[in-house]
């Protein structure tokens, strides 16, 4: 046997009951936020400790929404697929008639009481993702075979998109086409009709950077922020700092200057470079490892449910994969200077209720997508078949 044959048999989990690697990854990154949000909140309020106890609570209940997904079939959200999209929808112009109002966007809508808001778009997520997965693997055979089959999500797409655009949350739009992107591309539609989509809703993004002043500012002050430092691009180099401070092993934990009320959004949107200040290159390198563990391995699980032919459960963790991908890397660029300044928060580690329960709400989906792949028998993959054909039970 071989170095390679040796190292993998080592590391497979086919013998095991779960996904051991997804678990180690999810429990670092969360491990790892709750520390970092505890130390970047530090001095934000009278009550040093708040943040920190609201996102261990928030963990808690991520926890136990996890568990809530695991126990339940992907089958029956499968049959609601549609009815949870259009639930979403609703949520999405619900938000924009009645939300709360931050920083010029309204993505928040409050609850009464002690509760806190609840963020739309993190929950239209799990909505679009059913609804893709329902499609895509009832009409696979179309998908491939007929490359024009491919309008119809992206016409299902542009309804959601749209409603982030009047929101307006330009991030989360980014996020929602990168998922259908992805999941179509997986799906095996045409790669030419998909690069061509991609270039026309690139081109589309050009026109709202140029008709919004404000998307303006940001992507110059993203080319240059040492020209505007003191105003729009305050944020950038004040991120910059920190990465800057913290070298190789970092600052120490608690060390970090940055989060001193010069870091705006330092416990969620900037988390990232609180990361690299107080942990160094070595820390930053980290989160970037754990991430590439959790979206490989939720790669994986697609992988094999699909050549189990479970393609509901296949599609559902593709789509899954596609978001925890783009949304980590994109706030990871913004804090590094890669991309322009995007209010998307760091899944599992940045600070935020709604996308913690729904980053665990997703993890439950991948276990659960797991388990019914390793325990129950093989399925004939049907979408491979001619709709006139008939279908196997």
């Amino acid at each position: 046997m071989s170095r390679l044959e040796r190292l993998r048999e080592a590391l497979t989990t086919r013998h095991l009951p779960c996904d051991v690697w997804l678990i180690i990854s999810v429990v670092g990154l969360a491990g790892l936020g709750w520390v970092m949000v505890s130390s970047a909140s530090i001095g934000l309020l009278e009550n040093s400790y708040y943040y920190s106890r609201q996102h261990g609570i928030f963990l808690v209940i991520s926890i136990l929404a996890c568990l809530f997904m695991i126990s339940v079939p992907l089958e029956m959200w499968r049959q609601n697929a549609a009815l949870l999209l259009l639930a979403s929808i609703f949520m999405l112009v619900l938000v924009l008639i009645i939300g709360q109002e931050v920083n010029g966007s309204k993505r928040w809508i409050s609850l009464p009481g002690p509760l806190p808001s609840l963020q739309v778009s993190e929950f239209a997520k799990l909505g679009l993702i059913f609804y893709m997965a329902a499609f895509m693997s009832r009409f696979t055979y179309e998908l491939r075979q007929r490359a024009f089959s491919m309008w119809r999500p992206l016409a299902v797409l542009a309804v959601p998109a749209g409603l982030l655009f009047l929101a307006p949350d330009f991030g989360g739009m980014v996020v929602y086409t990168v998922c259908v992107i992805g999941m179509l591309m997986m799906s095996g539609a045409s790669l030419t009709l998909l690069l061509g989509s991609g270039g026309v809703l690139a081109s589309g993004a050009v026109m709202m950077v140029a008709m919004e002043p404000y998307r303006l500012a940001r992507w110059t002050s993203f080319l240059d922020p040492w020209a505007d430092q003191f105003a729009t691009g305050y944020q950038l180099t004040q991120a910059l700092i920190a990465f800057g401070r913290g070298h190789v092993t970092g600052t120490g934990l608690g060390n970090s200057v940055q989060k001193l009320h010069y870091l705006p959004e330092a416990h969620t949107d900037f988390i990232f470079a609180v990361v690299a200040e107080e942990l160094g290159m070595i820390g930053a390198i980290a989160v970037v490892l754990l991430f590439t563990v959790f979206i490989a391995r939720a790669m994986w699980i697609a992988r094999r449910a699909e050549l189990a032919g479970h393609m509901f459960g296949a599609y559902v963790s593709y789509g899954i994969g596609f978001v925890i991908a783009a949304q980590a890397f994109i706030n990871m660029a913004v804090s590094a200077g890669l991309l322009p300044t995007k209010g998307l928060t760091l899944p599992l580690i940045s600070y935020g209720g709604s996308s913690l329960l729904v980053t665990g709400l997703m993890v439950g989906l991948l276990l659960r997508t797991d388990a019914e792949t390793r325990h129950r028998p093989r399925r004939t993959p049907t979408p491979y078949k001619s709709r006139h054909e008939p279908r196997l039970s």
